[in-house]
């Protein structure tokens, strides 16, 4: 499991963006409007990149694009490919959406949202009242323990702690949504798929579950309850059975230490919590452990006005403000800087984020072997769509493993999309120019490939296993074997190993 140290590290990376907003250049995505979602026209042919911005980022105006407020245009390139290629599976992890608060501020009165779901309350989605009958026949699905004692809907009119709220469930109906209308030409799923086609797992916490049930109703709507199967995963890694892994904490608390010192030699943002704590009355110690970020971003994504404080009834005595707020997101800008820098993170992501990795992989080998000519497919079909329900906890290291270090901290809602496809047959011109290169070609059926989309944007040539075909136009996408060698093999050299036994019980020193 995860130890109690790595726990308390990620609560402070809770609200941390890693790189600037990012337009797209190109050609027109999918797009998802308030009133619905229209269809780029045609296949893309080319590569997508982000373009960088070189400026510094902006605090206050980061920590809006992690609200995700549903409210915008949403971009979106999957379901985009070269003409001719075939879809054959989508994996998909998510960050719930927006929740309440985990932590109150000493002294000061909670944010006030109501956790119940209204088509009346902004904001709303068409899908809304539709899923919230469609979650009271849950009872006819098969959930593993202990998810059927969860919630399938957010029910408190006054938020618990961590609660998903109806913006959160509404981020997700509109991915869902997204994905819907992006995969629907590609036959991804048939109308009559079978159990065995659509894996949906989550961890135990309700945020999770009723995230996951959000975008899959949005995916599939009023999919049938008889055919799901809810999964339960027990860590916050998806690492099943191979979650032991000394050498992972171990990585992770060095991390935490660095971060410390980094954190204490910040005089402006020793000088802000000492202001705060004043304000409030507070002792500094108490502010810092109750942290404060988490529920100032509350405020803020929800539009309320920063808390204050009453010392006598009718009057008020100070309020915490947003420059406050924002020195402690440069704080977390500027670790994020560091962080990459000294590389600690990133070898405690590798070996973190393997087995959910390695999973993903094997279930795309299978369903590429199960794809190829001659073969005869399984009669209750391959696992064809898996969506994993997760936490920033769980996705901030995945990006990190793939070598995504550019990319920003997981948003409210947050969505990594791994697509499989196949080339189409190649020709005999094809064959013969691939066997003169000393290429050995059992038969001229395609080959697989791999796409990698993040938050709609695709970031397939940013990652670590295919970075080095950028400039191989003649190659539109990554092959699937490159991902293969790099979770079984190459993505442990960050580590100086060559497998996940060797690096986790290898001796440090």
């Amino acid at each position: 499991m995860v130890s109690a140290v790595a726990t308390q590290l990620l609560l402070f990376l809770v609200v941390v963006n890693l790189i600037p907003s990012t337009p797209i250049v190109e050609e027109t995505p999918f797009q998802a409007p308030d009133a619905g979602l229209r269809p780029a026209q045609g296949k893309s042919r080319k590569r997508v990149f982000p373009v960088p911005h070189t400026q510094e980022p902006n605090p206050i105006s980061e920590a809006y694009s992690y609200c995700n407020t549903p409210n915008r245009t949403e971009q979106a390139w999957e379901g985009h490919s070269p003409a001719d290629y075939k879809l054959l599976s989508v994996q998909v992890m998510i960050r719930h959406g927006d929740r309440y608060p985990l932590y109150s501020i000493p002294k000061t009165k909670r944010p006030a949202i109501d956790c119940t779901l209204s088509v009346s309350r902004k904001p709303s989605h068409p899908l809304l009242n539709s899923f919230i009958s469609h979650m009271g026949q849950g009872g006819l699905g098969i959930w593993e323990s202990p998810l059927s004692s969860v919630p399938r809907l957010p029910n408190h009119s006054a938020c618990e702690m961590g609660e998903l709220t109806q913006t959160g469930v509404v981020q997700h109906l509109r991915n869902g949504q997204l994905l819907h209308q992006a995969y629907k030409r590609h036959n991804l799923l048939p109308s009559s798929w079978s159990p065995r086609q659509v894996w949906l797992e989550t961890t135990g916490k309700s945020r999770t579950l009723q995230s996951g049930l959000a975008l899959l109703y949005g995916f599939l709507p009023n999919f049938d309850w008889k055919k799901l199967t809810v999964h339960h995963q027990w860590s916050t890694l998806f690492c099943g059975s191979a979650c032991d892994c000394p050498a992972r904490n171990r990585y992770l608390e060095e991390e935490q230490r660095r971060q410390y010192r980094l954190r204490v030699a910040d005089m402006e943002l020793e000088r802000t919590y000492v202001d705060m704590a004043r304000t409030l009355g507070v002792p500094t110690r108490q502010l810092r452990a109750a942290n404060p970020i988490d529920s100032l971003l509350c405020h803020l994504c929800h539009g309320l006005s920063f808390p204050c404080i009453s010392m006598v009834v009718g009057s008020t005595s100070g309020c915490l403000t947003m420059a406050q707020f924002a020195v402690i997101r440069r704080q977390q800008l500027d670790d994020e800087v560091d962080r990459r820098r000294v590389g600690l993170y990133r070898k405690y992501a590798i070996l973190a984020m393997y087995p959910y990795l390695n999973r993903t992989a094997t279930k795309m080998e299978r369903v590429a072997k199960g794809s190829e000519a001659g073969r005869q497919p399984r009669a209750s079909g391959e696992e064809v769509f898996t969506l994993s329900s997760a936490h920033d906890v769980t996705m901030a290291p995945l990006l990190s493993a793939l070598g995504l270090d550019e990319a920003r901290f997981p948003r409210f809602a947050a969505r990594v999309v791994f697509e499989l496809w196949k080339s189409p047959k190649m020709t005999q011109g094809q064959l013969k120019k691939r066997a003169g290169k000393g290429e050995r070609l059992k038969e001229r059926d395609g080959e697989p490939f791999i796409r990698v989309l993040y938050n709609g944007e695709d970031v397939t040539f940013h990652t670590t296993f295919c970075r080095s075909l950028d400039h191989h136009v003649s190659l539109p996408l990554c092959p699937l074997k490159n991902f293969l060698s790099f979770v079984r093999r190459d993505m442990f050299s960050v580590v100086n190993a060559t497998s996940y036994q060797e690096a986790c019980y290898r001796r440090f020193g």
